[in-house]
């Protein structure tokens, strides 16, 4: 296709039109101006002729003398070259009628001045100078109609470019603008892969029309290419899409678990991994502790599909799904079953580590203790044994104030001992229960009561600092039980609720506490309530009406981002 009219000749010759008309409108306002330019001369001048007229009257009433001089200046003033150019053609004719009049009564008057006739002049010089004044008024309509035809230029200038230019402008919208526009939509469509946009205008008779006929064959030549790719893309893809699902799946599940402390919320995200990348309804995972984490909707028509979670020949739990028939593959979820089982040993190694630090760090403060405060204790006691001695007994006043000290530091040295015995507890297993009885096994020996345990909170609930304060909690009212109830039966019961929340009862059939306040010189039953609200829950201690006494604590597991810390056991 040959190029009929190309754009740039035709922007070229809009442009030229545009400048002729604003050359031509500024002429005519240019030189239009510059005949105004002694406009303003000539109506000063013509108005300076009524002085001069008056001036001669007033000569010929006094001192004559100077009647030739004035008359010689009212003859230049009339000869002057202001005054003269109105005599051209293209002057209007009532400007130069009204300059011939005053140059023809002026040749009456001048006569008439030069006789001395005075009292002609009085009687003619008012009309004289009323054909002045019209003179005058003519000159300056003259110098207004000037101005007017400048503006009348300028408008009529303006008014025909912007008719050009808006012409010029609607031409090139409708000729480059709209075109462009439209190739600019056909390759963003074609870009996304779409080869059926709007038709492009190929009869244009520019440079356009040839580009739209140009883009046109490449895009069909495109079109055939980009389906024959897109099929075969799409062959691979389908064989590609199982496997990377399945990597995908695994990848996601292993990331879940790759954290510094693996808890309950992170098998639960492995579940919702598994559950929104395959077509899962219902999953769930089920370990020896009565502890289950699910993830979906169950549904009573579908089948089971159930798989051990095994480490080392060692079943931890049971892995089980509901799915249609043959999906997900068999091999994901055997790997998921070999990762989640992976996952509870390192579950309760993470917590077994985590309990040994703080046994370790409990270890510490008792040997502290029993370096330091036991020592200071234990030589007290020998000095106020020897001070005991050394006072008469006769002194009944110092004996009796030996005596309430002693007795203060008997109290003291026994209350550090069952503290050094607190700290000094240790724990070989990492599961509750299991840590339960190994914690209550040497409490039986201590007393004829009948010591039960049952314990239903799932380990993976508790992080390794909430179970050492549970244990302790736990062992500092069993062992209250022991030594002040006399009961005959001893209770130990943990629970878990629907809705998340832990319950710990301590139940003995004695005597019942005497006061819920604590007595001077005894710290447990403090020491319990500040370890209950470092498990941010509430302690209670409570008689009940068959008798005895109800110690019950209840409190919620942390956050994942809390579990994920140690928090150090203080005194």
């Amino acid at each position: 296709m040959i190029v009929k009219r190309s754009v740039s000749t035709s922007l070229a010759r809009a442009f030229f039109y545009i400048v002729l008309l604003s050359l031509l409108s500024t002429g005519i306002a240019m030189l239009t101006l510059a005949s105004s330019l002694r406009d303003a001369e000539a109506v000063n001048v013509a108005g300076s002729l009524r002085m001069q007229s008056y001036r001669l009257g007033y000569d010929l009433q006094g001192d004559r003398t100077h009647v030739d001089k004035h008359l010689e200046q009212y003859d230049q003033t009339l000869r002057s070259p202001a005054l003269l150019k109105i005599e051209k053609f293209w002057v209007p004719a009532e400007v130069r009628a009204r300059f011939a009049v005053i140059n023809s009564a002026w040749a009456e008057m001048e006569q008439h001045i030069r006789q001395g006739d005075l009292q002609w002049y009085r009687a003619n010089i008012a009309g004289y100078v009323a054909q002045i004044d019209l003179f005058v008024l003519a000159l300056q309509h003259y110098a207004e109609r000037k101005m007017m035809q400048v503006v009348m230029a300028s408008v009529v200038g303006f008014i025909a470019i912007f008719t050009l230019v808006f012409f010029t402008l609607r031409r090139f919208r409708h000729q480059v603008v709209a075109p462009l526009n439209k190739l600019m939509v056909a390759s963003a469509s074609i870009e996304r892969g779409e080869f059926d946009y709007p038709p492009l205008n190929t009869q244009l008779p520019n440079e356009l029309g040839l580009l739209s006929q140009t883009f046109n064959r490449m895009s069909g030549e495109l079109q055939k290419l980009y389906r024959s790719l897109e099929e075969s893309v799409q062959v691979k893809t389908l064989d590609l899409q199982e496997a990377n699902r399945t990597l995908e799946v695994l990848y996601a599940c292993s990331q879940a678990l790759t954290v510094s402390t693996i808890d309950q919320h992170c098998f639960e995200r492995v579940l919702q991994q598994v559950r929104q990348k395959t077509p899962v309804n219902y999953l769930e995972m089920k370990t020896g502790e009565n502890w289950k984490i699910q993830d979906g909707v169950q549904h009573n028509n579908q089948t089971w599909q159930t798989l051990p979670i095994v480490l080392e020949d060692k079943e931890l739990g049971l892995l089980r799904w509901q799915a249609p028939q043959g999906v997900p593959p068999l091999p994901l979820m055997q790997s998921l079953a070999n990762m989640l089982g992976r996952g509870l040993y390192f579950n309760q190694a993470q917590k077994h580590y985590q309990q040994l630090l703080l046994m370790e760090e409990r270890a510490t403060i008792a040997r502290e203790l029993h370096d330091s405060l036991a020592q200071v204790l234990s030589f007290l006691r020998i000095q106020l044994t020897l001070l005991k001695r050394a006072v008469p007994a006769e002194n009944q006043p110092a004996q009796g104030i030996i005596n309430d000290f002693s007795q203060a530091l008997n109290d003291a040295y026994r209350q550090l001992r069952e503290l050094l015995t607190t700290f000094r507890l240790t724990l070989q297993q990492a599961d509750l229960p299991s840590a339960l009885q190994e914690m209550i096994t040497p409490l039986r020996k201590q007393t004829q009561a009948t010591l039960t345990l049952d314990c239903q909170i799932p380990t993976q609930a508790l992080d390794a600092s909430q179970q050492v304060h549970l244990l302790q909690i736990i062992r500092e009212g069993v062992l209250n039980a022991i030594k002040h109830a006399h009961a005959n039966k001893i209770s130990v019961s943990c629970s878990t609720s629907q809705s998340g929340v832990h319950t710990v009862s301590i139940l003995d059939d004695g005597r019942g506490i005497a006061s819920l306040t604590e007595p001077e010189g005894h710290y447990g039953l403090n020491i319990m309530q500040e370890r209950a609200a470092r498990l941010g829950g509430e302690l209670t201690i409570s008689r009940p009406q068959p008798g005895g006494t109800l110690i019950t604590l209840n409190f919620r597991s942390p956050p994942s981002e809390q579990a994920a810390n140690v928090t150090p056991v203080n005194l």
